[in-house]
């Protein structure tokens, strides 16, 4: 359990006061943290709590969704407070009530979508590391895309595989397809767009009638690595990928790509989870190779 005083203590600094004889409430928050309900005179507030070892893992997420909410083009939960609790760290961000999105909202989300990964920088990265569910996600600043999803994404997790058991064909198959990554890319260049990250069904709702999104894992690179993690595991209708092309179009050889990106979710997936995904990677990779 979070030292709740110490807790009390950070959200009082920040102006926000508890309502009288309030206490948390645990509520269903993911495998990674738990999470809680508390009421405060200024609404209520969801806050996560994990271990001293999650600290950095808060932080980055803090930084995360600043760093959307700063483009002003869909909404993220406001952070409120985070910071150290005793044996315990903690992140309360605004209480969102969510709804069923209908395809107005789906049209909403696709197009501000689109106009959160026109927010671009000059080379793909981030000025922090982060993590992809509980694997580290390292963001070296780089100018070239190929490369940097080649040694940081890809290279890495197909590293994470072979010191978790996945060596043999998975590895030989992987260094082909690391060698032909070029190939995916002619006459492309990818802006540095900003990211989720991590935009599968469970990260994104509606609220208030507006699409959200949460639980970010935040960089600068080729916005189609988002629109692939969204077609991996469902969630996400027609209106939206309608309203999202007609923001801003693909590129010629999106669908290779999108495989490609798709599987870096799913080696994440088995490094994490074992080896129920290893048929995936394996066609994923066939159908790339």
């Amino acid at each position: 359990m979070p030292d709740w005083s110490t807790i009390y203590q950070h959200l009082d600094e920040k102006g926000v006061r508890l309502v009288a004889g309030g206490t948390p409430t645990p509520v269903s928050g993911g495998d990674i943290s738990a999470a809680w309900r508390l009421a405060t005179d200024d609404g209520e507030l969801f806050i996560k709590t994990g271990p001293l070892s999650a600290a950095q893992m808060f932080a980055a997420e803090a930084e995360g969704l600043s760093e959307i909410a700063n483009t002003g083009t869909i909404r993220v939960p406001q952070v409120i407070a985070s910071g150290t609790a005793e044996t315990a760290v903690f992140l309360a961000l605004e209480w969102l009530d969510l709804e069923r999105a209908d395809a107005p909202v789906e049209r909403r989300f696709g197009e501000q979508l689109a106009q959160m990964h026109h927010a671009t920088m000059k080379r793909h990265g981030w000025h922090r590391d982060n993590t992809i569910g509980l694997t580290p996600q390292h963001n070296t600043w780089s100018d070239d895309w190929v490369e940097f999803f080649r040694e940081h994404r890809l290279a890495f997790q197909f590293r994470l595989a072979a010191e978790n058991g996945f060596t043999g064909e998975l590895q030989e198959r992987g260094a082909q397809l690391l060698k032909r990554l070029p190939v995916y890319f002619e006459g492309v260049q990818p802006a540095a767009s900003l990211l989720h990250g991590d935009l599968w069904g469970g990260n994104w709702g509606c609220s208030g009638g507006n699409p959200v999104i949460f639980d970010p894992a935040v960089y600068f690179g080729d916005r189609e690595t988002d629109l692939a993690m969204t077609r991996l595991f469902g969630g996400f209708g027609v209106a939206f990928y309608d309203a999202y092309e007609s923001s801003w179009p693909f590129q010629g050889g999106y669908r290779e790509r999108q495989h490609l990106y798709q599987l870096y979710h799913v080696l994440n997936h088995l490094n994490l989870f074992g080896s129920g995904y290893i048929g995936r990677a394996f066609r994923l990779i066939d159908e790339l190779l």
